[in-house]
């Protein structure tokens, strides 16, 4: 401990160090429930890429292992320490180093706030469009890390693919540029994707090239009720095979509604048993709401209700963004899924989860980013009863293997870290998990970076 202190401090000013402790404690982990989390030996924050760069030769030299971690809102535990290790902190390195609008890109560090970034592109009018729902709170850094995604998903795609170039420090210390500035470039492997959603397992990114859209009209929102979610999971399975192009579509189950409601007296009927939201930033919203409003009467919605203007839009959304606060209120803990289906396969993803939560006598919400298939089913538990948490872990993994057998994947936006390990190997088979194995030791060699993480 003293050796790695002294060689710590030989390249990084004082500040940038914090051994207390009662503070490095705080961590140790990110939001992930069932994941284990050690005791860090230090915690560093640097704010430069030498500084970087001098932590990872300070740990290859000594063998200790790093953790790399942004605001730490992730799911998966991927963020979380091990027993003796640097747990390298990278939000100090906040700065956004260019925008350009002739070239629609945004240049930023790692630990750039993406609200912050999001902001800040819109002045010029442009659009970043991955938006997380900690987007207030989480890091550029963490987003790649974890290859995030967000409510916009089902029109603009998740993080992998506003993501043009990368600086990365590796686990020696060396620097490492890959992708480019340019709208297109083909040379070589695509290295800049294979660190995204890697989870520090692979390198530490310190710069980030990002692709930019123009911004868009806002957009209007539409909110149909249905007896049932199989109903509104067909008007989903409608809207996309008509060619709608909406720049939202999420749904939230009867679990979901009955949580809003009780927290923020929304007033939405207790008849309802699934929400679907529809949103348009076209240049005519209006006409392609009362298109879907159309679809969704058909498909059995017993209301439909579109929004006249941006602020009446924005009240639509607020149970949906209310959703996982909403469901966190009705037990003392939560574990919250992350299993993506193919959009034919949502109704009997839902179907199966009322019948996985019968089943293990436990209250399971589903609120889903309906349009791309991606669903979050939240279990609701109390982490004092030991059966019921035991119940609670049994049902999140049935979950999973529902998802798998519907021919899905286990993390659509979340991640593997820790909690889904054994799922991953499961999704990849020997020969997958084999390669990603040989990926890892070829950057990693000595498995220092962020061990016992994805594989």
């Amino acid at each position: 401990m003293d050796d790695l202190l002294e060689e710590l401090r030989a390249g990084l000013p004082a500040d940038a160090l914090i051994t207390d402790p009662d503070i490095t404690a705080s961590y140790a982990h990110d939001m992930a429930g069932f994941c284990e989390a050690g005791a860090p030996a230090v915690v560093a924050l640097p704010r430069t890429v030498e500084e970087v760069q001098h932590v990872m030769r300070t740990a290859t030299a000594l063998r200790v292992p790093v953790v790399p971690q942004g605001a730490r809102t992730g799911l998966s535990g991927a963020a979380n320490a091990t027993d003796g290790c640097i747990v390298l902190s990278m939000v100090k390195m906040d700065r956004i180093l260019e925008i350009s609008a002739v070239d629609r890109i945004a240049v930023v560090e790692p630990g750039v706030i993406n609200a912050v970034l999001s902001r800040a592109v819109a002045e010029e009018g442009l659009y970043y469009p991955p938006d997380p729902s900690s987007w207030e709170m989480c890091t550029i850094g963490g987003n790649i890390g974890t290859a995030a995604g967000g409510l916009c998903c089902v029109k603009y795609g998740v993080t992998a693919e506003y993501v043009l170039g990368l600086d990365v420090v590796l686990a020696d210390g060396r620097l490492l540029t890959t992708g480019r500035r340019t709208a297109k470039g083909v040379a070589g492997y695509d290295l800049t994707r294979l660190f995204v959603g890697s989870e520090g397992t692979l390198g530490i990114v310190v710069k980030a090239v990002l692709a930019l859209k123009p911004a868009p009209p806002r957009q209007l929102v539409l909110a149909a009720e249905f007896p049932s979610a199989a109903a509104a999971c067909d008007a989903v399975c409608e809207i996309m095979a008509r060619g709608h192009a909406p720049s939202l579509l999420e749904l939230m189950d009867r679990t979901t509604l009955r949580a809003v409601n009780k927290m923020a007296n929304m007033g939405l009927p207790e008849s309802t048993e699934a929400l679907l939201l529809a949103a348009f930033d076209t240049p005519d919203p209006a006409a392609d709401l009362a298109a879907v409003g159309e679809l969704c009467t058909a498909a059995g919605a017993t209301g439909v209700v579109p929004a006249d203007d941006a602020a009446e839009s924005e009240l639509l959304l607020q149970a949906r963004r209310m959703s996982l606060t909403a469901l966190e209120a009705v037990k003392s803990a939560t574990m919250i899924d992350d299993v993506c289906v193919p959009r034919s396969k949502l109704g009997a993803m839902l179907e199966g989860t009322a019948v996985i939560a019968e089943k293990y006598d436990l209250v399971i919400g589903v609120c889903a980013h309906a349009g791309d298939g991606n669903t979050h089913p939240v279990v609701c538990f109390d982490h004092l009863d030991e059966d019921e948490s035991r119940r609670a872990r049994e049902s999140f993994d049935e979950i999973m293997a529902l998802g798998l057998e519907l021919g899905g994947t286990i993390t659509g936006e979340h991640g593997v870290g820790v909690l889904k390990k054994e799922w991953l190997a499961r999704e990849l088979g020997p020969v997958g998990v084999e390669l990603q194995r040989a990926v890892k030791a070829a950057f990693d060699p000595l498995g220092l970076l962020n061990p016992g993480k994805v594989l």
